[in-house]
């Protein structure tokens, strides 16, 4: 096999990754630290969270330049290329000091928001359970602070009708990749924190429904048109688990039948998940975490929440059909995204294939160290 990825004149190809937690430990290494303040159960200071990864995996430097976090990832959407890079930014870019009581808060000072433009990204999903850490003052400057920088973001806003926006990416030669986002209670995204027709909020699920469907349906068929390709980015799910519920793969099935869904890009655990091709249209149950500052954590060890990927999902341009699904294995490793080891990649294939093994698709590890999706003839394209 080539090093380079298959190239087709009708492929789009799409860059997702799991949650992306900037803010905490891993704002303390970035130029323009905030507050290492925390409001957590027995730890009172992010400086807590650098010192137990230093313990684990040795010295990090601080002050880093703002493309450090991304480590070896820099190389790989290089060599990838893709069109769109989709992240679900799982922090409130903010000065607020209003955090909510609710044991977890993750923030990244403003002036750091350099480390994402670093890598390019497109657009930053943020119906997820921390981007209201710091209240509703948080949103409102996280929301700027990606304006300013040129920044998309979906599944937030300043009322119901902005937080159901979809961030709208045009495509060279024409057409937008949409990515709709949207929360679930399921991953801790309570009712609170909802956005309404005058509040700022997540758009979030009330449920897993037809009616749900219906509605989303309704909404994807106003706002698209030919050639547009629409991606669901969805948080849900507990942190750690492999177990897929029946009402996700209904509901995931049914965005795809109905409202002509290409891509339902899950995430929330800490950990990857299986994976399903239904009607050659892709579905990620969970895409773990792509970078968090957990080194030196215990209690989970056997689920590798270190362990990620890098999907480079390659769909056709007219109909939104996967061609190919190229996985690229990652590591984080001092606050640093790094390629994972030989080894790692066959534990991911491993587990890739164990739990999608009742879609009927299954994971092949390449010479190069990454992974390939098959699926149908067993072709994948």
């Amino acid at each position: 096999m080539t090093d380079q990825p298959s190239r087709r004149d009708d492929a789009v190809t799409l860059f997702l990754c799991g949650d992306v937690m900037t803010g905490r430990a891993v704002d303390q290494i970035l130029p323009h630290p905030g507050s290492p303040e925390l409001h957590e159960p027995g730890l009172f200071s992010a400086l807590d969270y650098l010192q137990m990864a230093e313990q684990a995996s040795g010295p990090i430097p601080r002050a880093v330049d703002d493309a450090y976090i991304w480590g070896e990832a820099l190389a790989e959407l290089e060599r990838a290329a893709p069109a769109v890079r989709i992240i679900n930014l799982e922090t409130s870019v903010t000065r607020s000091e209003r955090w909510l009581p609710k044991g977890i808060n993750y923030r990244m000072h403003p002036d750091n928001i350099a480390c994402l433009t670093a890598a390019a990204i497109d657009c930053c999903v943020l119906a997820n359970n921390h981007v209201l850490d710091f209240g509703v003052p948080g949103l409102e400057e996280t929301l700027a602070t990606l304006q300013r920088v040129g920044l998309r973001s979906a599944g937030a806003g300043r009322n119901r009708d902005e937080a159901a926006a979809p961030a709208a990416l045009a495509l060279p030669g024409g057409g937008r990749v949409l990515v709709f986002a949207f929360g679930s209670e399921s991953s801790g995204v309570s009712n609170d924190a909802a956005a309404t027709a005058t509040t700022p909020g997540v758009n979030r699920l009330d449920d897993l429904s037809e009616r749900t469907v219906r509605e989303i349906a309704a909404h994807v068929a106003r706002i698209r048109r030919p050639g547009d390709i629409v991606v669901a980015s969805i948080h849900w799910g507990a942190n750690f688990g492999y177990v897929i519920p029946p009402e996700q793969t209904r509901f995931a099935r049914a965005l795809i039948d109905d409202a002509g869904v290409a891509v339902v890009h899950g995430h929330s655990s800490h950990h990857v998940k299986g994976i399903e091709v239904y009607r050659d249209r892709l579905i990620l149950y969970g895409c773990g975490d792509f970078l968090n500052d957990y080194e030196g954590i215990h209690g989970y060890e056997d689920y590798r929440g270190d362990l990620g990927l890098m999907y480079f999902a390659s769909v056709e341009r007219a109909t939104g059909r996967l061609l190919r699904l190229d996985m690229t294995p990652t590591r984080i490793q001092r606050f640093q995204v790094r390629r994972a080891p030989a080894d790692d990649t066959h534990w991911l294939r491993e587990v890739l294939n164990r739990e999608s093994a009742r879609f009927g698709v299954r994971v092949t590890q390449r010479d190069d160290n990454r992974l390939e999706l098959r699926w149908g003839d067993g072709e994948g394209s």
